[in-house]
């Protein structure tokens, strides 16, 4: 192991001490301390970060941005270790402030991404995708929440599902309509039935009996979305596996809001089902969506009596 990779493992330990995941950060600086090795370098400098995070042709701004900002995170606590280590300044590279524009399906692009499913090449498989798609619709989780599903965290006597070491370490109950409890079980009674003998704990498994992969599945929910024919919309947004949660997240808003109840008041009860770790996340979503602002702008008129 390199200097390099001993303070990697140092950083981690104390980033993952604090409740931070990291596995895509992990990733990418392995990557990246392997890029300095082939190039003889023992230490980071601006400019070797600069050029690193700038490799991949055709990338978004983004994704360059975010890869500078694991490269500065790391160098900020190598330089504690080595004062000639240099740490990327914050802004070196635009485009990594702004959220995506969220995706926001309808029903019926729920739907139609369900029926595309339907094409998979074996009947576990379609079971396994609209499994996945359906859980993240109806509960609003990440994906990587419900990949990281074992089957004891499904309880059907309850209708709950535990999400374990979410973000931060915490834990939560997510609570499933009656309809939902019924699909889990009818797709656990197949997959049980295609590996009687479990290859691993997972709720839902591969082809091959494994854990699913977020990459397989992100590049699976694409092929889907386009089948569907669900396009790019204005704004850069376009179909992502985890806009099922904001959809989720505006749907419940929106609901709240036509009911005429005190959306404020009822604010921290979905940041808390979200499992956002401040209700500032949650407040986004006011702003997220055309449907919302029409409907507070809606509700104000009622209030005042149309009166501006």
């Amino acid at each position: 192991m390199t200097g390099l990779r001993e303070a990697l493992a140092g950083y981690l330990d104390l980033r993952r001490g604090l409740g931070f995941r990291l596995a895509r950060d992990e990733k990418l600086l392995e990557q990246f301390i392997g890029w300095l090795e082939q190039r003889g370098t023992a230490t980071v400098t601006v400019a070797d970060a600069l050029a690193w995070a700038t490799l991949p042709a055709g990338a978004s701004p983004g994704w360059l941005a975010f890869r500078m900002s694991v490269v500065r995170g790391f160098a900020g606590y190598l330089h504690t270790l080595d004062p000639a280590a240099e740490v990327p300044q914050a802004g070196l590279l635009p485009g990594g402030t702004h959220r995506a524009v969220p995706y926001l399906y309808s029903a019926a692009d729920i739907l139609a991404l369900m029926a595309q499913a339907q094409r998979l090449r074996t009947p576990l498989r379609t079971a396994t995708i609209q499994t996945l798609i359906g859980l993240l619709a109806v509960t609003g989780a990440r994906i990587g929440e419900v990949i990281a599903l074992d089957d004891g965290d499904f309880d059907p006597g309850q209708g709950m599902l535990l999400v374990r070491q979410a973000k931060f370490g915490k834990h939560r109950l997510l609570p499933l309509h009656p309809t939902t409890v019924t699909a889990v079980q009818d797709y656990r009674q197949l997959r049980d039935q295609v590996f009687p003998l479990p290859a691993c704990p997972a709720l839902l498994v591969s082809g091959a009996g494994t854990r699913l992969w977020y990459t397989d599945v992100s590049a699976t929910f694409v092929k889907l979305a386009r089948r569907a024919g669900l396009d790019a919309r204005s704004g850069g947004s376009r179909p992502r596996p985890h806009d099922l949660r904001h959809s989720f997240a505006v749907a419940t808003l929106l609901d709240w809001c036509r009911d005429g109840g005190d959306v404020a008041s009822r604010l921290p009860l979905l940041s808390a089902y979200l499992g956002h770790t401040e209700p500032a996340n949650t407040y986004w979503y006011l702003q997220a969506s055309p449907e919302l602002l029409a409907e507070a702008a809606r509700r104000l008129d009622d209030w005042t009596g149309g009166l501006r």
